[in-house]
Formats: C-alpha cells, structure tokens, sequence
C-alpha cells in the first residue's frame, strides 16, 4: 500500500524486529517520509492517531531518526526509521502530521543537530542557545577534557 500511495522508491527495508516484540519496522527514503506520514494517520485502516516518541540515533556513519507509531484505535505498534546524511543531517519534519513531534525534533535538533526542515519553531530545547556543538553526536569534543 506504502509503494502504491506514496512511491515505489519510498521503502528502503521492512522487517519484523523481533527483539522488539515483533515491532514492524520499516526504513523509509526521508524525501517520502512526509507524504507516508501522512498516509500513516489518514488511512482507515492504519489510523496512526498517535506518535508515541521520537529517537534520534547516531550510527558514525549516518544519522538516523526513528518514529513510534500507535493507533489508539486498533493497539496496534510500527517503527519508521527514516536515515539522514551524517554532514548535513536533515530530515522531514512531522510536527504538522502528530504535534507530539514537536519537542522531539527539537531536542533531536539540539543535541544530535539533525535538522527538520518544516518545523514550526526549530531551536534548541536543552542546551543554552550560545552552545557549541551537538553534545550527543559520536563525534562532539567537549570544550573541556574534564566533562
């Protein structure tokens, strides 16, 4: 249904994680990832009415940004994971598809520095706004070898 609504290209992986609870997982393209949102929370028989939280992952050689799905309606669980560049991370934001998107993006913004390009009010959340870096990449040196 995914492929045929928003494009064949738009999913990279699904599997079954099944460490997980045998969460479905699916790895999606992020220029799709808007539309397959959107599709996500519209779909009768989807119904994704809640986003639970967000993750923000930084795998050394990529980023990557994973979104829990809940349909209250249904119970039932997904996992997107949507893969960003790891020079210039950038991913779609879903703040107008589930607004419990918002504070996520932000802090993934602020600590990870994974942009979210639609967001409403993107800035930090946590670390002062004169702060240098982003504390939580694998790659941050902190201004002081004592922290």
């Amino acid at each position: 249904m995914l492929r045929e609504q928003v494009g064949e290209d738009a999913v990279i992986e699904a599997f079954i994680n099944e460490p997980n609870d045998h969460l479905p997982t699916l790895v999606l393209h992020s220029e799709r990832w808007p539309q397959a949102a959107r599709l996500f929370q519209s779909h009768g028989e989807l119904n994704i009415d809640y986003l639970r939280n967000v993750t923000g992952v930084d795998h050394e050689t990529y980023m990557e940004v994973v979104y829990h799905l809940l349909s209250l309606t249904s119970g039932h669980n997904y996992a997107v994971k949507v893969r960003a560049d790891r020079e210039r991370p950038s991913v779609p934001s879903v703040t107008p598809v589930w607004e419990t998107a918002n504070w996520n993006e932000r802090e993934i913004f602020d600590l990870l520095g994974i942009d979210f390009p639609g967001h409403p009010d993107l800035r930090r959340i946590m670390m002062p706004d004169d702060w240098v870096g982003h504390p939580l990449r694998k790659d941050y040196v902190p201004l002081d070898p004592e922290v």
